[in-house]
This record gives C-alpha cells, structure tokens and sequence, in this order.
C-alpha cells in the first residue's frame, strides 16, 4: 500500500511532496495503531456498522477491562441504565459554580446513548459479565469547562452551519448542555467535506457516510473494519485546520486518556492484550507522545475546581441528538432502523443490560445461532493475509445491492398513506410517482438499490407540491415512517430522590405520570380532603418547572382563598428532563423552592418588589410563618436602599394584598410589615419631588407612590409617621408632564387644600386654551392613574371627558380621540372598569332619557334649607356619661364645666362643629 499510494501522489501532484507526506502518513498512523499492544477499537458514533462490529469483537475476545471514551465522572451513573428506555443521556450538572464565572451558570454536560452505539454495546458487556471491569478515562466534566472556554460562552460548541432545524420540541430535550460524544467523524476541513458530497451526489454529510462508509463496513470482516476507521480518522485529523485551541483540546484529551490507562494498568497488573480500548476514530489516530501503553511524556492532569456536580439519566429522543450534534433530520432514525436489518441479516446478538426498559426479549435458539455466527465471523477469509485486507478493501468495486421492489413499493403505499392522514391530496398515482422517481434518483446517483434519502428525495418532489396543509411536511413524514424520533425515558428506580418523591406524592390521583402526552387530574378537595397534599405539589410544580408539565384548568392558589375543586393538564412525562433536574437542587421540592427564594431575595440586584413576591410564594406553597418573615424583613432592607421608583406599582400591588390577607387570617400583623409601612411612608415622601420632575419616571410610577401614601396612611400614622411630612413632599412637587400635572391636583384635592370646585374650573381652563387642547388627552392620563390613590375622583374624571366631547368641535374632537384611545389603553388599562361604571352611574340606563338627560355638573345647586338651632345629638349622650365625656375632654385639651350656667358641656362646640360623627356614634352605642 506505501508504493500505491507513493505512485498516486506522483501521478496526482507536481511531485512526491505535501501529498505524499499526506497519505503515507496515514498509513502510519494505521500502523502504529494496528501494532499497540492494547487493542483500539475504534467507533463513530451511533453507527449501526461500529455496533455489529463492537459485538461481534466482545464476544469473540471477551475482554476483561473495556476502556470506554466517556467522562470518567459518570461511571457510578452507568448501572442505572437497565431501569430506562433507551435512548437516554447520562448528564452531569452544577447549578452553583465555584472556579468558573458565575454568568456561566448553570453548567450541563451529556452523553447520549443509543442501543445501535458502540459505547452502549461495550457498557452493556461489561456490566452484565462477570468478572469486567468497566473504566471511565475521559476527562471529567469539570475539565469539559476548564479546557474549552471560548469567549463569552464556555464549552458550548456553535451550532454548525447547515444544520437543519428540528421539526419537534423534543429536540430540546438536552436543553442547552454541552454533548460529549464517542467517533465525531466529520470533515473538520470545510473545502473537503464540499468535495465530497459533491462527488458522492449526496446533500449531507449524514447522507454520504450512509453511503459511502456505514453500508460498506456492515459486513466487513473486525480487521479490515478496523483499519478503514482508523483510516478515515487519519484522513480527517490530517486535513483539519490548524486551529490552535481545537488542537489543543484534542491532544489533551488523549494524552488525558492515556495517563489514566496506564495509571490503571500499573496499579492493577492487567495484562494489556486482556484490555479493549473503545475511543472515536478520530483519537485512535493520535501522533501525542503518550500514546499506548510504553507511551513516554509526563502529562499532569490539573485538578478540579470547587464545583459540585450532581449527575443523573435524562430522556433523550433521535431528534435531541441530530439536533445537538449538527446530523441530518432523521439520520439516527435511519441509523436505528439499519440497525435492526443489519441484527436481522447479520443474526448478531446484540448485548443488551438484564432488564433493559423496551428491549426485546432474547430467545435461546436465537443466541446459539448468533453465537454460530460469530465464531464464523471470527475465522479470517480466505485469500489475503490480515494486513493487506485494506488494499483489498478499497480496490474492490462498490457491491451495488440489487432493487428490492417489495421494500420500495411499501414505502411508497405508506407515505402516501401518511400523507393523506395529514392533509395531502395524495393518491395511489402519487405512489406510483414516488416509486419509479427514487429509482430515477437512485440511478442518478449512481446507485442501483434507493436509499431512504432518494426515497425521501422523491417524496418530497411527487406528494409535497407547493404547500403544506398541515403540521408536517411530506420530509418529517417520511423520517417518522423511517423509524420516527424515539424518546427515551428514565425509570422511577433511576430517578434522584426529588422526582421519586413527586411521583409518590402524586400517586393518590391515580394517573400514570410517566408517560408522555397530557393527562387530566379532577380533583375534588370537598368530598376528598386527602387531595389537597397533592394540590400542594401541583402548585409548587406550577412554580418551579417549564410552563405546560403542571397547569390548572380550574381552580387558583391566592392569599386568603382555597379552592373546592381543581382541575389539571399534566405533563410531567413530556418534563421528565425539568424534573430530574429539579433534583439536582435537592430532596424535595419544599427545599429546592425554599433554596430559589432565598437566592432571588438576597441577590445583589433584588428590587423590594421581587422579595414582596418571594413573601407571598414563601405564604402561598410553604405556608412558613417564619420563613416569610425573614424575607419580608431582607424586604424592608431593599426597599430602605432603593433610589428609584420603578417597582413602586409591583410594591403597591404586593403590600396591599399581604396586609389584607394578615388582617383577615392573622390575629395581628407581622412586625416586619409594619415596619415596612412605616419606612415605605416616609422612603416615598423622600422621592415624590424628585419622581414628579423625573423624565424618565411614568405617571403609573408616580401614581403607585401616592397610592401607597393614601392608602397606608392610617396604619403609617399609627405607627408614629407624620403627615406634615407628606403636605410638605406634596408642596415641593413642581412637574412639567400634563399627566403628572393632573397627579399633582388629584393628590392636592386629597389633601383638603385644592377643592373639587376648583380642579373643575382648572379642567374648564384647558379646554378653553386652545394651546393646550391638544395635550388635554395626556391630562386625562393623569386623572385616570389618579384613580389608583384618589377613587373618589371618578365622577370629576366623567366630567372631564364628557366635557371634552360636548364643548370640543368636529374638526378638533376626530383627531384627538384615537390619541385618547391609545393613551387610556396603554396607560391605565386595569383602571378604566373604574371609570366605566362611574359613567354607568351617572349616565342614564335608557336611550330615549338621554334627550332630557342634565349632567349632575350642570344641575342648579340645591337652595339651602335655613338653619334650625338644635342642640347637638350627643349633649344628652355626655350629660349621661360624664365621665367618658370628661375623659374625651381632657384628651383633646378641652377645658370646660358641667356647670349648670354654662350654655353647652365641654363638648359640645367640638359635636357642634362635626356632627356627622356624633349621630354616627350615637347611633352605634344606642342603635337608634
């Protein structure tokens, strides 16, 4: 083979030069690989061809220690296998980072397994006979991270160009993790990877390695398998670009791999021809200095940095995969479904873990037949030596498989079936068409059997036409016909404590929760109480895990309020991945949400209204007293250190709830919120110049500020505040905005020291300006958020609009009003039902009323009755009680006799003045 190929580059290049150096280079490294004492084996990843050969190499060597390409951390994960349904991925992540920035937070890293992968097949050996061990010596996944930073995303591999998107959701199944895989067989040099789907007639790489590789070493003997993989990874190693840190990364790991071999070697005393080493192609070529077992160099292997790493199975599907390494739509579909016509023509046993979820049953007879056919497989062919089977390999013509009619004529009968369920307008002419036109494609290509890519190729082009009618197209149908995208799925014995612990909680609904799809829960908590601990879970589960795996039909969780009856969509199978990460955080979800409020609380950029929010989940689904009160507590200290108004209407929202609920459900209030009242009070009497001048702080803001000092004016003045403070916040507020502006009056009028009678005439005064008309909507923004703090203003509001309407011309009012539109919508949305049913009330109900109707501010004022001297209600009230009437008197600095001269009792200059309140005092006490 060197004078072959010495004879090619001569004939192919102006001289035996960088060519040459090429391609007897690679004979080299095929060499140096094929005479290492410790047997490699090299693999592609989910490549039916590396898993025929993987098993019928166990069975025929029977290894005693398999060396496996995989993070060395996930070993003790391995076992756990035989309780999922393949394909899974075995997963290491760390929510908490110590030793990485914290922006790259949080850190996943996958492994995913198929059964039609080598890795699997070397797994499944070693577990289930006696006397294999079973080593991990890859790096870890902590120096995944250490060694692939990459700026501003570490260790996360772009998406390669070209890929194509996935059709489903469950390609998200691996979310944003960081995949470790065994074989990257791809061209890393992008000219040749051109060149050869253009020569080879394919559209991508998934295709021309199906072509070209996968089903020409399904039925090669181990030796020239294994030459022709390290071959190739020689090739593609040669001709990558020189990235520095790429190359770095690659070398390292396999200098990585090697130290750990031979630490294991030397504290065991294996004898290396007893051992497998299962790596990628692409490693199998190495040229480091430590390579194999007599390898020299003096590699240290950095330790691992702080990061805890927790490390669980998560579901996975074909899709996932494809969708995570940059393969073809469908490829490992495909490759699963060539896995199972190689098993059946090649009756290889395949190894699979005692137990395996969703692995068929193996019968006797079909072990000793594939036993048979591996001792054959196992004598070498007649006719060439070993070493030269390669040379034999690749001069030998392409074996073009002949048509199998019966197979291609089914795929047509069932696509157009498939099709006709979704939508198409297809018919038997259209599987005739699909038929005749992949034979015409495959022939095209040079090919005399159709593979399913021609197959798909001409589905598309014959059922498609020019639209789609429904959810998929005629490609996505074809891959689901092809085998579809399996999702995995991790058993309830291979779930960490958290999600076993979900699925116990839940068990009393009856439902079986892991399986895909949705599933509806009744659950009627009058009739069964001993349902309301699963409504807990479901709440918490709503809380802390995506939108969909947990979501209420009926029924709600609020302050104060408990719901008869519930209704839910769960989906906890779809989420199984959400779930056991849930995990990863702790034993249960009490802990894990606990854990998150703490974390959102104490944050470096936390707002007082996020720790309100956190108080209110803490009361919600912990229902912890204690709990809540630290975190209204850390609350108060935000709010005590905040410099803006932005979260002043979330405040707003948030204390009014909790102090309606402590008053209802709670003998007395939490000191914490009082104190949060008090500080809140005088921190937005500080701020309330500075908001109204402020440019960037919107009405709704200033609105929520004057909310907050109205409404907890009471309880802030019982507890020691002063409202002179706030008459003097008010006096010193100088805004330019219209709306704040119309705040301002509101806020005054609420004060006593603005009547209703003069804002109406400021009202009058705008609308008579014609300067100012056109900013007359931004007012009535003002007026509107007014509502928030002021209420009782809704009646002026009415006036002022209704006004606007009846005084404003044609030419004037049709401009202005969708401006008044939009600015009532965006602006005070939540507050316009005020408005409405104001207007209800003072409009009449009835159409033909409207003509005779007078607006209550256009309405004469009543003649005022004259005055009848009366001696106030409450005299005979004091008379009867001197000594209450005494005690009032003296409270309030009055001085006075109950002499029989004297023309009223102490207070009756005091009942005098406020009436209203002695007739509604009177009427308490003696229920007149």
């Amino acid at each position: 083979m060197r004078g072959q190929l010495h004879e090619a580059a001569a004939a192919f290049a102006d001289g035996p030069g960088a060519l040459e150096g090429i391609l007897l280079g690679m004979v080299d490294d095929v060499d140096r690989a094929v005479r290492e004492p410790l047997e490699i084996f090299p693999v592609c990843h989910h490549s039916p061809a590396s898993a025929i050969a993987m098993a019928r190499r166990l069975r025929e060597k029977q290894p005693k220690v398999v060396y496996l390409e995989l993070c060395e951390d996930m070993a003790p994960l391995l076992t756990e296998l035989r309780n999922c349904r393949l394909p899974v991925a075995v997963q290491a992540f760390a929510s908490e980072v110590r030793g990485f920035p914290a922006e790259w937070a949080p850190l996943s890293v996958v492994a995913p397994l198929t059964e039609a992968s080598a890795e699997y097949q070397a797994i499944a050996y070693a577990l289930d006979t006696p006397g294999v061990e079973l080593v991990l010596v890859d790096r870890s996944s902590d120096h995944v991270f250490q060694w692939d930073r990459r700026a501003g995303d570490p260790g996360a591999p772009a998406a390669p160009q070209g890929a194509p998107a996935p059709a489903e959701e469950e390609a998200a199944l691996h979310g944003e993790a960081v995949g470790v895989e065994i074989g990257d067989l791809r061209p890393r040099f992008a000219e040749l990877e051109e060149h050869l789907l253009r020569h080879g007639r394919v559209r991508h790489w998934s295709e021309w390695w199906h072509q070209y590789v996968e089903l020409p070493l399904g039925d090669t003997d181990h030796d020239t398998y294994r030459q022709v993989m390290l071959l190739v990874g020689s090739l593609f190693r040669r001709l990558a670009p020189g990235d520095p840190h790429r190359v770095r990364v690659d070398e390292d790991r396999e200098r990585y791999m090697w130290t750990r071999m031979r630490e294991h070697l030397s504290a065991t005393g294996t004898d290396p021809a007893d051992c497998l080493y299962v790596c990628g192609a692409f490693h199998a070529a190495s040229r480091v200095a430590e390579f194999g077992v007599d390898g020299t160099g003096g590699f240290e292997i950095s330790p691992r940095t702080a990061t805890t790493w927790q490390h669980g199975l998560i579901p996975s599907s074909h899709a996932a995969i494809e969708a995570q390494f940059g393969l073809a739509a469908g490829s490992v579909s495909i490759a699963a479904t060539t896995w199972a016509k190689n098993l059946r023509r090649t009756r290889v046993e395949p190894y699979r873990l005692a137990g395996q979820a969703g692995a068929p049953k193996t019968r006797t007879k079909a072990r000793k037949t594939a036993a048979a056919a591996a001792a054959a497989a196992a004598v070498p062919r007649a006719g060439a030596p070993a070493e030269d089977r390669l040379t034999g390999f690749l001069r030998q013509p392409p074996v073009l498989d002949a048509l199998d009619e019966a197979e291609l004529l089914g795929w047509s009968v069932d696509i157009v079936r498939a099709a006709r369920r979704n939508g198409y307008l297809a018919s038997t002419a259209d599987a005739i068409a699909v038929f005749e036109t992949s034979i015409l494609l495959a022939g095209m290509r040079d090919r005399a059997r159709p593979t399913p890519y021609d197959f798909q190729d001409a589905a598309v082009t014959c059922i498609e036409k020019d639209s789609v009618p429904g959810r998929r197209d005629v490609r996505r149908l074809v891959e689901i016909m092809m085998g579809g995208d399996r999702i995995g799925q991790v058993g309830y014995d291979a779930l960490p404590p958290l999600a076993r612990d979900v699925h116990d909680r839940l068990a009393p609904l009856g439902l079986a929760l892991e399986k895909r799809g949705v599933q509806r829960a009744l659950l009627d908590l009058a009739s069964r109480p001993e349902l309301a601990a699963c409504s807990d879970v479901l709440w918490m589960l709503r809380r802390l895990m995506p939108h969909g795996a947990a979501r209420p039909i009926m029924g709600e969780r609020r302050l104060g309020g408990t719901s008869v009856q519930e209704s839910w969509d769960l989906a906890l199978g779809t989420h199984q991945r959400a779930l056991i990460e849930l995990g990863y955080e702790g034993v249960s979800i009490e802990q894990v949400l606990e854990q998150r409020l703490r974390r959102a609380a104490w944050d470096a950029q936390a707002r007082a209204a996020t720790v309100l929010a956190a108080v209110e989940d803490a009361t919600l689904y912990l229902r912890s007293r204690r709990f809540a009160d630290d975190l209204g507590t850390r609350a108060l200290e935000v709010l005590s250190g905040e410099r803006s108004v932005d979260g002043a209407p979330e405040v707003l929202r948030r204390v009014r709830g909790l102090l309606a609920y402590y008053r209802t459900c709670e003998p007395v209030l939490p000191p914490w919120i009082e104190s949060f009242v008090k500080t809140g009070y005088a921190h937005y009497c500080t701020q309330l110049p500075t908001a109204f001048a402020d440019e960037d702080a919107t009405a709704g803001q200033v609105a929520a500020m004057l909310g907050f000092l109205f409404s907890m004016e009471g309880l802030a003045l019982s507890l020691g505040c002063d409202r002179a403070q706030l008459e003097l916040a008010v006096a010193q507020c100088r805004p330019r905005d219209p709306s704040k502006t119309a705040l301002l009056w509101a806020a005054q009028v609420q004060l006593g020291t603005l009547s209703r009678q003069e804002l109406r005439e400021r009202c009058d005064g705008l609308l008579a300006n014609p300067m100012v008309v056109p900013a007359y909507p931004r007012y009535l923004s003002g007026f509107v958020h007014a509502l928030e703090p002021v209420p009782g203003l809704a009646d002026v509001v009415v006036e002022a609009v209704s006004n606007a309407f009846a005084r404003l011309p044609d030419p004037v009012l049709l401009p202005w009003l969708p401006s008044l539109i939009t600015t009532l919508r965006s602006g005070a949305a939540d507050l316009a039902p005020l408005l409405i049913r104001e207007a209800g009330r003072i409009f009449p109900g009835r159409l033909e009323a409207l003509d005779a109707w007078v607006p209550p501010w256009r309405q004469p004022p009543a003649a005022a009755a004259p005055a009848v001297a009366r001696a106030p209600r409450g005299a005979a009230l004091l008379r009867t009680h001197r000594s209450t009437g005494d005690a009032v008197a003296r409270l309030l600095g009055w001085e006075g006799s109950w002499e029989p001269a004297a023309a009223a009792p102490p207070g009756a200059a005091l009942l005098t003045r406020h009436p209203a309140t002695a007739d509604a005092l009177e009427t308490l006490l003696t229920g007149a």
